[in-house]
């Protein structure tokens, strides 16, 4: 498997490369050279697939024999051991929970299969890697939850201080081992730009071999669109068009939607849902990208001003004077305010007797617009975290907050991070110490 970075298209490394330092010098996102189409035989009898081999044929089929057979599906099964199941609301609605890993969000996808992709990477090596990652929320959970105690790397996760959930901080900063937590004085961007930096500063590539978690690495693209097919292989009528309504913070998730299409996937739309941090729903009304600071919300794993994940949706389309053109084609926007988000919280809870979290309901919000467009169709919102990991917003919910045992464990751990300001200077210098 070959891939290419976003800046330079003669940037070509394999996968190896890619994922164990994800950040190519020239700053662009690698991409794959070649998106290979599934064959017609693996949709025809997608349904008899468990989660584990059809996330296994996927993943066969954009890596081929770089990894032998075995070794990839032993990877896949010790990753992918939870399920993704969907759930009827209505004879149009219907909503895929991504919540069912060990830390309660679909990070946990990703960070799985890449902590076993690259154990496998470095079985033979006497190196130590260090991923930095930028949390604004439930990344920073899996991640440390995927890494914990894997030889041969330590994990170093940012989030901006009093800008996540307290279960949120509670995952990510109560580890210890080889997992530490940076707390900082600013916003999931300034963490974001952090990260960024120090993976091209020259003297700290002399002290340590870094590569990223967050969804620059492609190693958390592919898993991820392993439950757009799962979704698929569910419903039951596949010949009205299936719209995925994908709340979207950083972009990785409706990437990796686009990556399923592009091997064969039948999606008739994607939704870019999200909150007031509608840089790219803003884009997609007036094919100006324009990056903004982000703004604190009650879905605030989508806090992000700049998805990073961007250019990676462009890169699909062709990325020249066509792109916008092309991307509208394919991904509709739409964004809504905290008072719509709470509101659908208790809409969807008094209608349907489901209880979504602060993401999954932006989600919903978006399909019952495009509903009243194109009533016939089928939406599939993904619920991205259980709503138990909201204490403020779900407080208000009809219910109340619901806390399963596996979130109330995290509580009890003592918080351990490290402060620091959003001065790249001063995160330099904690580093080097």
């Amino acid at each position: 498997m070959k891939l290419y970075s976003t800046n330079d298209k003669t940037n070509v490394v394999d996968l190896k490369e890619a994922v164990l330092n994800a950040f190519p010098k020239d700053q662009g996102l690698y991409m794959p050279v070649v998106i290979p189409r599934l064959p017609d035989s693996f949709f025809e009898h997608i349904n008899q697939f468990d989660f584990a081999e059809l996330g296994f044929h996927v993943a066969q089929n954009m890596i081929g024999s770089y990894i032998p057979e075995a070794a990839l599906y032993q990877l896949i099964q010790r990753s992918i051991n939870f399920p993704a199941p969907l759930i009827k609301l209505s004879e149009h609605i219907f909503t895929l929970e991504l919540w069912h890993g060990p830390t309660m969000a679909f990070k946990d996808f990703g960070a799985r299969f890449m902590a076993e992709l690259m154990s496998y990477f470095l079985r033979n090596e006497d190196r130590e890697t260090t991923i930095l990652v930028a949390t604004s929320g439930d990344t920073g959970g899996a991640v440390a939850a995927g890494f914990y105690k894997v030889p041969g790397i330590k994990v170093i996760i940012l989030y901006p201080s009093g800008k996540v959930s307290t279960l949120q901080e509670k995952q990510l900063t109560t580890w210890g081992e080889n997992i530490s937590a940076v707390e900082v004085d600013g916003v999931f961007d300034d963490c974001q730009a952090l990260v960024k930096a120090a993976f091209i500063d020259e003297d700290l590539k002399s002290k340590y071999n870094f590569s990223s978690a967050n969804s620059i690495n492609i190693a958390r693209l592919l898993p991820q669109s392993f439950y757009y097919f799962e979704g698929y292989k569910q419903i039951a009528d596949k010949q009205r068009p299936i719209v995925y309504s994908v709340p979207s913070g950083n972009f990785g998730n409706l990437t990796a939607g686009l990556l399923s299409v592009e091997m064969g996937l039948p999606v008739h739309k994607f939704i870019a849902a999200t909150n007031e941090n509608k840089t790219v729903p803003n884009y997609l009304e007036t094919g100006n990208y324009e990056a903004r600071p982000s703004v604190p919300t009650i879905s605030n794993a989508m806090d992000v001003g700049n998805p990073s994940n961007f250019p990676r949706m462009k890169a699909l389309f062709g990325n020249d004077s066509s792109t916008w053109n092309l991307i509208n084609k394919k991904v509709l926007g739409d964004y809504y305010s905290d008072k719509q988000t709470l509101q659908a919280i208790k809409d969807i809870k008094l209608s349907y007797d489901y209880t979504a979290d602060p993401h999954g309901a932006i989600g919903y919000l978006a399909c019952k617009k495009y509903l009243k467009e194109f009533p016939d169709h089928q939406t599939i919102f993904l619920e991205t975290a259980h709503p138990g990991k909201f204490n403020k917003p779900m407080e208000k919910a009809p219910g109340g907050l619901n806390q399963p045992e596996k979130l109330r464990a995290f509580m009890s751990g003592n918080k351990i991070s490290i402060p620091c300001s959003n001065s790249y200077e001063d995160f330099k210098a904690l580093l080097i110490d």
